[in-house]
């Protein structure tokens, strides 16, 4: 099985005309997702290579059926984009734009507490169910389908784990880029129960970096609900305190944050710690076998 993306997935892709948004479009589309419309306003009635495009994300999902939406619009549009598609009833909204104003995403997650969509991202690379549909930028070659679920603050690493995995012959049920910004709309939480949900999810990857509580928050919600292993890797051991390190999120403030605190947070939850991103592969084989 697999989470919130499958083969019954309309995608509509906000942003379709412009490079980006065409790219990963047809990319999408070149993997099995039923890419059915795309949006841009002012361009409705063109077409991007057979896909139809639309002026709103309320006559996508009224003429073509879109369940689904992707992102590639810029910052200052954005948090715009989400609440459109959530205003139109859609039920997935993964947002790949990076850069998007923290007071935007505050205006979004407010909004959303009236709708019952959910938000992936900013800042993410998507979401992917091997073998049925991905919506995002991840690579889908590298996926096999398979019963581990990843969740992922770090776009990079996520290819990375899943590549060791593959490798393996360890196939994942659906892979979860939440994003690296210090306001999403998914949590580490909100994925690990959606995988716990899933009797055919048998253990998940949780990679998480410096900076915030989340993966504090993820570690004691596995200890209480989660009885299938878990791997977990921390980026930015080396971090010194203060500094940026990419990610919006990904900063340490007071002592608060630091790789060596959430590692720690995460063992004493019950969950196998990796200190090398090389090892996580193997760390979720030997916990499968035994």
């Amino acid at each position: 099985m697999a989470i919130w993306v499958n083969k019954d997935t309309r995608l509509v892709v906000q942003g379709i005309t412009g490079t980006e948004g065409k790219f990963h479009a047809l990319g999408c589309r070149d993997y099995g997702t039923q890419v059915v419309a795309g949006v841009t306003p002012g361009k409705g009635g063109e077409s991007v290579e057979g896909i139809p495009v639309f002026d709103s994300v309320e006559e996508a999902r009224e003429k073509a059926g879109a369940n689904a939406s992707v992102i590639f619009v810029p910052p200052p549009f954005a948090a715009d984009a989400i609440m459109e598609s959530a205003a139109a009833g859609i039920e997935l909204v993964v947002c790949i734009t990076e850069g998007v104003p923290a007071r935007d995403m505050l205006a979004v997650k407010d909004f959303l507490r009236d709708h019952p969509t959910r938000l992936v991202g900013p800042n993410c690379p998507g979401v992917i169910s091997p073998g049925s549909a991905k919506i995002g930028i991840m690579p889908g070659h590298i996926h096999l389908e398979g019963q581990v679920g990843v969740i992922s603050r770090s776009g990079t690493l996520t290819y990375e784990a899943v590549w060791q995995l593959t490798n393996l012959g360890l196939g994942q049920s659906t892979c979860v880029g939440i994003g690296g910004d210090p306001i999403n709309g998914t949590s580490f939480i909100d994925a690990l129960a959606a995988f716990k949900d899933d009797p055919e999810t048998l253990g998940v990857v949780l990679i998480g970096e410096i900076g915030g509580s989340a993966e504090e928050e993820a570690g004691a919600w596995v200890a209480k609900n989660f009885n299938r292993p878990v791997v977990g890797f921390i980026a930015g051991q080396t971090a010194p305190p203060g500094r940026r390190m990419g990610h919006a999120g990904a900063i340490v403030s007071g002592g608060k944050g630091t790789a060596v605190e959430k590692m720690a947070a995460l063992e004493e939850s019950g969950i196998i710690v990796v200190e090398s991103p090389a090892d996580i592969g193997k760390a979720m084989q030997t916990a499968l076998a035994g």
